[in-house]
């Protein structure tokens, strides 16, 4: 699902956010905010000057800035007991998945992140476990 949103604070309509948005996707870039800021210098640009000042001011941005490519991944929490153990990290190992956190106290809990094209397989194997609980904490 993609979710996105531009805003004008006052300008005139799509004269700032839609043209900003518009160099975000040119880019293909997602999990990123520009905010430009613009002082009146006393020299009306109108709609068309302001769109070009705020398609630039982003373009520049983003040619100037740094570009952190990350993969997304879908964060669980699973919580288990000492028996399953040996079975749960032997999955875990076989399947190299991360391991972010864990905390090995009265119960066992993991965070974990899948790789979205086998997160579902992986859950459902992972639930199969005899006292395997799983929270899921979302797609990031």
């Amino acid at each position: 699902m993609k979710v996105y949103r531009a805003n004008d604070d006052g300008e005139p309509n799509n004269s700032a956010g839609a043209p900003i948005l518009g160099q975000i996707q040119s880019y293909e870039l997602s999990n990123v905010l520009i905010g430009v800021v613009r002082y009146y210098g006393g020299t009306k640009l109108g709609v068309g000057g302001l769109i070009n000042a705020y398609r630039t001011a982003a373009k520049e941005a983003i040619e100037n800035g740094r570009i952190i490519e990350k993969e997304v991944y879908d964060w669980v929490e699973l919580f288990f007991e000492y028996e399953d153990m040996p079975s749960i990290m032997n999955f875990m190992k076989n399947n190299n998945i991360t391991i972010e956190k864990q905390e090995f106290e009265i119960n066992c809990k993991l965070l974990i992140n899948l790789e979205l094209n086998n997160s579902s397989e992986f859950k459902k194997k992972l639930s199969d476990f005899k006292t395997a609980k799983i929270n899921e904490l979302g797609i990031y």
